[in-house]
């Protein structure tokens, strides 16, 4: 498997061209490519960008944003507004200050909506059949330090590698596995992309095994239902908005 960063210019808020980004910097793509974008430059393109000057309560913008959330009084050391959105569990309802040049940066609307747009934009420029697209942001997990990448809107691959039925090394007959192909390659490519200084929004993952592509819309496939869920004793505490 090949992880092939892309560097591209600055993208500036508050409003881009994505298009004229990926025109202009993307290499070719191949057959079987997943070309994973950061949400970061999908907000900047739809034009989600705040200026900071405008903003009184960024607290209430947060609040704002997210479905479900848990207040900043309430969390250790009152460093962040826990939230759900769009059924990820993520800090401030994913609203970036970093490389932001003065805004706050929302969280893309329909980011499964716009990975198709681009996927077949691309599928057309280069003559391609299987292709899809990832849309990446980074979270942190309870019990440990650091962030992950994970995807917040796909288009063209099937998000699991499903093992139910299947046997294990020693036959016996496995009823829950199933592997999420799709947060594992954001996790993937976030890593090569950075978080920091590095301007490689964009990454293409080349020759991956067990992937799937498919040209109907998955997305909705990865969420659990809130209530359905192992965590929810945990996820319960959340306020909805």
């Amino acid at each position: 498997m090949q992880i092939i960063p892309i560097k591209t210019r600055i993208i500036n808020p508050p409003q881009d061209d994505i298009y004229g980004v990926i025109d202009e910097f993307c290499p070719e793509l191949k057959e079987n490519d997943v070309l994973l974008i950061t949400s970061k430059i999908l907000s900047i393109h739809q034009g989600r960008c705040i200026s900071m000057q405008e903003v009184h309560d960024k607290d209430e913008l947060i609040k704002k944003e997210a479905d479900y959330f848990i207040p900043r009084e309430e969390c250790p050391g009152q460093l962040a507004i826990l939230t759900i959105k769009n059924n990820t569990l993520i800090a401030s309802a994913g609203i970036d200050e970093s490389n932001a040049n003065g805004h706050y940066i929302m969280w893309p609307e329909f980011p499964e909506k716009e990975a198709e747009k681009i996927c077949n934009y691309l599928k057309e420029k280069f003559s391609l059949n299987k292709l899809a697209v990832i849309i990446t942001d980074s979270h942190s997990i309870p019990l440990r330090y650091g962030v992950l990448g994970i995807s917040i809107g796909f288009y063209g691959l099937e998000p699991f590698n499903d093992y139910r039925g299947k046997q294990d090394i020693f036959g016996k007959i496995l009823k829950m596995s199933q592997s999420n192909v799709v947060d594992s390659l954001a996790t993937i490519g976030v890593l090569a992309m950075g978080e920091g200084d590095e301007q490689k929004p964009m990454a293409i993952i080349r020759d991956a095994e067990a992937i799937s592509f498919t040209n109907e819309n998955k997305f909705s496939d990865v969420y659990v239902p809130i209530k359905e869920d192992i965590y929810f004793p945990i996820l319960e505490k959340f306020y909805k908005k």
